[in-house]
């Protein structure tokens, strides 16, 4: 039964004592006490300290913070007034985020600051929640961005994440995934357990990384959790891991005998070097050992003996042979000091605050209050304002109470002897630039001792010319690559969406890049090209060679008979016509292109004009040699270029409007084929070409109908049958070129136009002319006038 007057027993604390703890509180006593003997700080002043032992159990925690929240006397004053006298200033304390979230609850409330060492969940920097709380450690908060972009570093987008389930590890996790999310990580599994929790718990942990196809664990956990996982996994080892610890276990000298971690890399605390600490932690007589509980504890539990007093009759004593310098455990290792340093920093903080609240500076000397009663909350208030330098590290504390973040990249190195060693490869400075806080400056040994940097992503990256295509209820790193559709890329490596390529470009077969597309005409070097201007070539040497036959032999019957200012008239034409051709072949300009078909126009209406002129003829003469008829002098050779130059003139006249308003241009035609540009005349104005092919259908649809009457005349007036077999060819070849020339896709276009042309010219002059030069040639007894008037003269030719 408690009575209220006096204090309840305090828990008692079970197990073996932490030696690393022990150590810490050491090296508070070795500040305080540095700070005393010199005369830097608080000259006069003597700092006084009590050390309690939280056992990692927040009840026992809880307890003393209320207990030296009022004071360290034992039996509450029941009187008017309460006592001062064990009012403390300040806490160095707790190092587990969870007993310090404890204590600053209750702590802030009495404005008592409290400088922690190892509490580094960033839920403390909540100045709402625990106004008086700064610590000397980073908050988890830094630590997790600096460990997503760690991972994102060495391109593991595939990760599993294990982490105590406390405020240590809940909160730590929270802020990575957090950052790992923004940095587009993916986490397969994220488990939790604590020291605390039955086995089976731990069990199945382990067997979810068994199971696992993540490589890369994060592992935000404390210590002691850890180390029990690790002895489970050690039991039935999961495949090859790659370990990314936090600093509460990955800077740990007792957690390097799990040899199957080697590789692994985490943020710890910088090292540093404290002069004169080692040489205090091993001072220890058996006085002052026998003056402490703790030391007293823990000389037993390492030397496995008892103390004087302490000693039952079946334990052995400590004879005094007992060498602490000899010894190898966490209290005497002081090769890595790091979360020691963060101790040693906390004291001198809450000393420079309590000497800038009782102390004056001057350039001679520093004089101190002694008889000044100072309150904890005028050291908290000066604790903000903090800012000093000790052994090479800045000492400050920002709104949040939390220091600058640096932080050591360190990795377990394997020696050749077999032990595993912490090598500091990088480092981490939150305060640098954003980009370059990140630095790492030696090589990394990785899982099972590789020099390569392991895999670890759920799907392969996507090369350029594919793009992501997520997995149907997985996570953003699951994915397929998809090749890019037709006529778009992508350039980069795990694009997420493929752009198209410019009008005038097309992806190469990679699908990675744009290239320009060919430029495609008709041209004088490909086959196609070669045999028209081949047809042309010829066609005009065969006009040329009828007009030399017929210019020669311009005097005998068979070419006087036949209109021989019409027919040169026609032969020039037709060249013309063969020739015009040629204008189609090649790359358009803008002059080829006004010239092609304006030339092609006039120079087809001027061959129709004059077959027609010589078809109009024939049915004059016809006509001519009825009785009484004068029918020729109204058609003589001077009404015969009359009606040539005005069925022209005509022609002419649609040709330099169609110029004038809406002319042919060249252009790119990008619509027909897709990977292809069409270079081509654009029309300028449609109503204008066909126009112009109008014309020239109506003539020679007249000159057909001419033609077919005069088909039947007496056989010296054959001429008509040749001219209506020609303008029969004619007329069938621009009738089918109509639908050709539409449906022809590209350059077959213009191929098919000058077919038109060629196979059109072919006919007239193989109708009208070859067998009137075959007779000049060849039959030379049959150019006879006789032989002319002769009725079987159609039979000949």
């Amino acid at each position: 039964m408690h009575n209220y007057t006096t204090m309840p027993e305090l828990q008692k604390c079970r197990g073996s004592i932490d030696s690393r703890e022990l150590r810490f509180a050491r090296a508070m006593v070795f500040a305080i006490e540095e700070i005393n003997n010199g005369t830097e700080l608080l000259p006069g002043i003597k700092l006084g300290y009590q050390i309690h032992d939280s056992c990692t159990s927040v009840p026992v925690t809880m307890h003393v913070t209320f207990q030296i929240s009022n004071s360290l006397d034992p039996v509450f004053y029941t009187g008017d007034k309460c006592s001062q006298l064990g009012m403390v200033k300040a806490i160095v304390g707790e190092s587990g985020s969870t007993p310090s979230i404890s204590m600053s609850r209750i702590l802030g409330s009495f404005n008592i600051p409290q400088v922690s060492h190892f509490a580094t969940c960033a839920c403390l920097s909540d100045k709402q929640q625990y106004p008086s709380f700064f610590r000397t450690i980073p908050s988890d908060q830094f630590q997790a961005d600096a460990l997503a972009k760690l991972v994102k570093h060495f391109g593991w987008t595939w990760i599993g994440a294990v982490r105590s389930d406390s405020d240590y590890g809940n909160n730590g996790m929270a802020s990575f995934l957090d950052a790992a999310q923004k940095e587009g990580i993916c986490v397969e599994y994220s488990e939790s357990f604590h020291r605390a929790h039955p086995h089976s718990r731990v069990q199945r942990v382990a067997d979810v990384i068994r199971r696992s196809t993540a490589v890369v664990i994060v592992a935000f956990t404390a210590s002691a959790e850890l180390r029990i996982l690790l002895e489970e996994l050690a039991l039935k080892p999961s495949p090859p891991r790659q370990w990314i610890g936090s600093e509460a276990w990955v800077t740990n000298q007792d957690m390097l005998k799990f040899s199957f971690c080697a590789g692994a890399i985490g943020f710890g605390i910088q090292k540093s070097v404290i002069p004169g600490l080692r040489e205090f932690l091993l001072d220890l007589s058996a006085t002052k050992v026998a003056a402490s509980p703790l030391l007293t504890e823990f000389w037993e539990d390492v030397f496995k003996c008892r103390l004087g007093k302490s000693a039952a009759r079946d334990d052995s004593l400590c004879d005094g042979a007992e060498d602490i310098k000899t010894l190898q455990d966490p209290y005497t290792d002081t090769s890595q000091l790091r979360v020691t340093n963060m101790v040693y920093k906390a004291v001198y903080a809450i000393a420079h605050a309590i000497h800038n609240t009782v102390c004056q500076d001057t350039h001679y000397k520093t004089q101190c209050d002694k008889l000044t009663r100072i309150e904890s909350k005028q050291v908290f208030s000066q604790l903000k304002k903090v800012h000093f330098s000790k052994n090479g590290y800045n000492v400050s504390f920002d709104a949040n109470g939390d220091p600058v973040a640096r932080y050591e990249l360190v990795n377990w190195q394997k020696r050749d002897s077999g032990s595993i060693e912490m090598v500091t490869v990088g480092h981490y400075d939150s305060s640098l630039p954003e980009g370059q806080e990140f630095r790492i400056f030696k090589n990394l040994i990785w899982v099972e001792g590789s020099t390569q940097v392991p895999v670890s992503v759920c799907s392969e990256s996507c090369p350029p010319g594919t793009r992501k295509m997520l997995q149907r209820r997985k996570p953003i790193c699951c994915y397929d690559c998809i090749p890019c559709p037709e006529g778009e890329i992508s350039n980069a490596t795990d694009s997420l969406d493929c752009f198209p390529c410019p009008k005038e470009f097309w992806p190469n077969a990679d699908g990675d890049t744009c290239l320009p597309k060919p430029v495609e005409f008709l041209s004088f070097d490909e086959v196609l090209g070669i045999i028209l201007t081949a047809f042309s070539g010829v066609g005009a040497c065969l006009a040329i060679i009828a007009a030399s036959v017929f210019f020669h032999h311009r005097m005998s019957p068979i070419v006087r008979a036949n209109n021989s200012e019409l027919s040169f008239l026609l032969l020039f034409s037709l060249t013309l016509c063969f020739l015009c051709s040629l204008t189609f072949i090649g790359a358009p300009s803008d002059w080829s292109c006004r010239l092609r078909h304006t030339a092609f126009g006039i120079t087809f209406v001027l061959c129709i004009s004059c077959v027609l002129g010589k078809t109009i003829v024939v049915l004059m003469a016809f006509r001519a040699t009825l009785p009484g008829s004068n029918v020729m002098k109204w058609f003589g050779p001077p009404q015969q270029r009359m009606t040539v130059v005005s069925f022209t003139f005509i022609q002419v006249l649609i040709c330099t409007i169609w110029l004038g308003l809406s002319p042919p241009f060249p252009m790119k035609n990008l619509s027909i084929y897709k990977k292809r540009i069409i270079l081509e005349c654009a029309l300028g104005s449609a109503i204008g070409f066909w126009a112009v092919l109008g014309y020239i259908g109506l003539l020679a649809v007249f000159c057909l109908v001419l033609a077919v009457l005069a088909r039947k005349l007496p056989d010296n007036f054959n001429e008509a049958k040749m001219i209506t077999f020609s303008m029969l060819i004619f007329c069938a070849v621009w009738i089918t070129f109509i639908p050709a020339y539409v449906s022809s896709p590209g350059k077959f276009t213009v191929a098919v136009e000058i077919f038109a042309i060629l196979a059109s010219s072919f006919g007239l002059i193989l109708c009208i002319f070859a067998p009137k030069c075959y007779i000049i040639l060849f039959k030379p007894e049959k150019n006879t006038k006789k032989h002319l008037m002769n009725k079987n003269y159609s039979k000949d030719i």
